[in-house]
């Protein structure tokens, strides 16, 4: 009788320690499930592709250069709705307008987003390197003139830049005069914008900067070729 009683404590002992041990690991697995397994690594957000990510000083150099540069080229190209005489003045002008426009809002975000200087008004000619961020550690950019060049656009501070007579001259033209101005005027503009954009895909770090820099000299060359057709021909 008592072997009997024995061994039914014996058996009850041995369910009662398992329903333990499972109930353990019942509590066990729901903590992990629930908790997600503490000693994992925190998830991290996606980068959203801000431009402050990464920068230099060449990507703030050539957003506060490529701003007065392009505004310069809207200026021009205003002038051409009223001035110009042929067509395809007309429309590349609009062309050039209505694509270095949003360009230079974009850039203008970069340099608020990098705390760097932001160039403002609507510039004619930058004199010298008197222009903020023209001065990174003395280094001209290629094919820069710091002063003293008698070629058109070229002894501004930045390639490509139009003096305020050029300018000057160019909006008391009109006609086929205009048409002709206009169109040398802007073919040394834009290569001088090719030089600072291959200077940007040479030296820059952040990678929508050197982005733009890529579709400003493809972009720009076309338009040379096709200025340079349209100025043979008038």
């Amino acid at each position: 009788m008592s072997r009997t009683i024995l061994r039914r404590a014996l058996v009850a002992g041995v369910s009662l320690t398992a329903a333990a041990v499972l109930v353990g690991c019942g509590s066990s697995d729901d903590h992990s499930a629930a908790g997600g397994g503490h000693g994992s690594p925190t998830a991290t957000a996606p980068s959203d592709g801000t431009s402050s990510a990464v920068h230099n000083a060449a990507d703030m150099m050539f957003a506060q250069m490529m701003i007065p540069h392009h505004q310069q080229a809207v200026a021009m190209a205003g002038l051409a709705a009223t001035r110009a005489a042929d067509p395809e003045v007309k429309q590349l002008a609009a062309q050039i307008k209505d694509a270095q426009a949003p360009e230079i809002v974009t850039m203008s975000g970069w340099l608020t987003a990098w705390g760097a200087p932001t160039p403002t008004g609507t510039p004619t000619a930058m004199p010298g390197s008197a222009m903020p961020g023209m001065d990174h550690g003395g280094t001209a950019m290629p094919g820069m003139s710091q002063g003293g060049s008698s070629m058109p656009g070229m002894d501004h501070g930045m390639p490509g830049m139009m003096s305020d007579a050029d300018m000057t001259r160019l909006a008391a033209a009109s006609g086929r005069d205009f048409d002709r101005q206009f169109l040398t005027m802007m073919i040394a503009h834009h290569e001088g914008a090719i030089t600072m954009a291959r200077t940007e895909a040479a030296q820059g770090a952040n990678g929508d900067a050197k982005a733009l820099a890529g579709r400003i000299s493809t972009t720009q060359q076309a338009e040379i070729d096709t200025m340079k057709t349209i100025l043979a021909r008038i």
